[in-house]
């Protein structure tokens, strides 16, 4: 019998009966974007849920990275991480920026902020740290740095909402942190994403910026852009947003099934969760390691075979691409913890509908594969 396929992520959706009443709404009031009721629901609901002081929504995160920087005023270069997708680095290049690729920890695949220092030249304006599979990076440490050289830090947090740390959520942490709503994130609104303001000041800024720098009929103040979050997608959050506490007790249960299966796997390495209170679970990555009978690769390959679509995430680094490899900084010499886990890594599927049989498929496969 031909199983389902089993994706490495799927959205969350609730009942499409419990939307219905959110299009009614947006259909009645006639506001379909513009800072609409829904829209603003939303930033107060997840300022709320986040404990966060203020929330700006974006059409997607990758304008929300852009605009983070535009903001700060950032120029110059920017030390940041190879380990990462690419929207990362390319929002630096979009804001005329250089980024500066320095090497990551191996337990947490986060920027080292050993190696953060070094990469400081006079033109280093920023820091852009990713809090990995929503691991929080040593934000001390970075900040201390930034402190000691008058650096802007802007969190890339696109995989860390509901991410706690002992003093409470960690887009706390840096000038700014941004989140992804995409579609494959633990919460989505479709597409979308938000940065996170630490007051009313700099939130009027960003609003201004995300709507091409117009402050009123005839004022515009700066060469904004268009990132408005529409009112349906901000319903959809708001929906997504009330399914939340099933959807991370689902995923955690995932996680946990995951480490307890393959724990005695020879050559699978599952990478540890630490300096968090509070996790979401949103992704699982292990790294497959030279003592199993496979290389990654042809593990990867033998699970797609069998209708399982696990990612090699991240694959290949950033600095492997052409508008990146010429810089001095992506040398591999430099950075050989990320290109030793770019080669090992393997995301298996985690999500909220994969069923507890699907999952045993996937662990009986790596459990089993043979060379």
């Amino acid at each position: 019998m031909k199983q389902n396929p089993i994706y490495v992520t799927q959205p969350y959706l609730p009942p499409l009966e419990e939307f219905t009443p959110y299009l009614e709404q947006i259909w009645a009031n006639k506001t379909l974007t513009n800072g609409g009721p829904f829209h603003q629901q939303l930033e107060q609901a997840l300022a709320e849920y986040l404990g966060v002081p203020h929330v700006a929504l974006f059409s997607n995160g990758t304008l929300a990275l852009i605009t983070a920087l535009q903001a700060l005023r950032v120029t110059g270069e920017v030390i940041t991480t190879p380990y990462s997708f690419v929207a990362t680095a390319h929002s630096l290049l979009w804001h005329n920026c250089k980024p500066v690729f320095v090497d990551v920890e191996p337990n947490t695949l986060n920027i080292d902020p050993a190696k953060i220092e070094a990469a400081i030249t006079p033109q280093t304006t920023a820091i852009m740290p990713v809090h990995c599979y929503g691991n929080p990076c040593d934000t001390a440490a970075i900040q201390k740095i930034a402190d000691n050289y008058n650096l802007r830090v802007i969190y890339d947090a696109a995989h860390a909402f509901g991410v706690q740390d002992a003093g409470g959520s960690i887009l706390r942490h840096g000038d700014l942190s941004v989140l992804s709503f995409h579609a494959t994130k633990v919460f989505n609104t479709f597409e979308g994403g938000a940065i996170i303001c630490p007051d009313a000041k700099t939130k009027t800024r960003i609003d201004q910026l995300k709507n091409f720098g117009i402050v009123d009929e005839t004022t515009v103040v700066a060469p904004g852009i268009n990132a408005k979050m529409s009112e349906i997608n901000a319903a959809f959050g708001l929906l997504q947003l009330k399914h939340m506490p099933q959807v991370l007790t689902r995923r955690s249960e995932i996680d946990a099934r995951y480490r307890a299966q393959l724990a005695g796997v020879k050559g699978i390495r599952c990478l540890p969760q630490g300096g968090q209170t509070a996790a979401n679970f949103s992704y699982f990555p292990v790294l497959v390691q030279p003592d199993y009978p496979l290389s990654r690769d042809a593990l990867y390959d033998k699970l797609k075979e069998q209708g399982i679509y696990a990612r090699r995430y991240f694959y290949p680094l950033i600095t492997d691409f052409p508008m990146y490899r010429g810089l001095p900084s992506a040398a591999r010499a430099n950075l050989i913890v990320a290109a030793k886990a770019a080669e090992q890594v393997l995301c298996l599927p985690i999500y909220p509908s994969l069923m507890d049989e699907q999952q045993g498929r996937v662990v009986q496969f790596v459990a089993e594969a043979q060379a």
